[in-house]
C-alpha cells in the first residue's frame, strides 16, 4: 500500500507498504481460488432456487466454478480485482509495482476470454459473475434465470 505525503504543498516522497515483505507473502497466500465467499453465496442462491450443478470440471478450459450440464451452462464467478473489472471499486490495481499487477491482470483477461471463446465453440453457455454484483442477490438471481431460460444468449 503506497501513501503519498507532501511537504509544505510540495510532493515530498513515497511510502513503502507498511507490512514487511513476509507478511505481505503471507496474506497474499490465503488468498484462494476455491471456496470464495463470492461464489458460496451464488452457489447457495441458486441451489435454493432449484438449480443443481457441480463443480469445478477440470476437463473444461479454465475449470468452471459451476458447471450445469443439463442446461449446458457454464458459470465463472470472477473477482473484481483478479479478472479486472472495468470501472469497479474493487477492481483498481495497486499503486505499487504496477508493471507487474498490470501484466497479471491483463494475462488473466487474456485466458479468460480465450477460455469463454472455446467454450462457447463447443456449444456451451457461459454466464459470468462479478464479485460487486453479489450485493444484490435478487437482482442477480433474476439475471440468472433469464438465462438459463433463453435458447441463445
Amino acid at each position: 500500500m503506497s501513501k503519498t505525503f507532501r511537504n509544505k504543498g510540495k510532493l515530498a516522497g513515497t511510502m513503502a507498504d507498511h507490512l514487511t515483505k513476509e507478511k505481505r507473502s503471507w496474506n497474499m497466500s490465503r488468498i484462494r481460488s476455491k471456496e470464495t465467499a463470492p461464489e458460496i453465496a451464488f452457489r447457495k442462491l441458486i441451489y435454493r432456487a432449484g438449480f443443481r450443478y457441480r463443480l469445478y470440471d477440470k476437463t473444461l478450459p479454465g475449470k468452471p466454478d459451476l458447471v450445469m450440464k443439463k442446461h449446458k451452462i457454464i458459470v465463472f464467478i470472477h473477482g473484481c480485482f483478479w479478472h479486472g473489472h472495468e470501472n469497479c471499486r474493487r477492481g483498481n490495481k495497486p499503486k505499487t509495482h504496477k508493471k507487474y499487477w498490470n501484466a497479471k491482470i491483463k494475462g488473466n483477461v487474456a485466458r479468460d476470454r480465450k477460455n469463454i471463446t472455446t467454450l462457447e465453440n463447443s456449444g456451451w453457455r457461459v454466464f459470468a459473475v462479478w464479485e460487486c454484483e453479489l450485493k444484490d442477490l435478487e437482482t442477480v438471481l433474476q439475471k440468472f434465470k433469464e438465462f438459463v431460460g433463453t435458447k441463445d444468449a
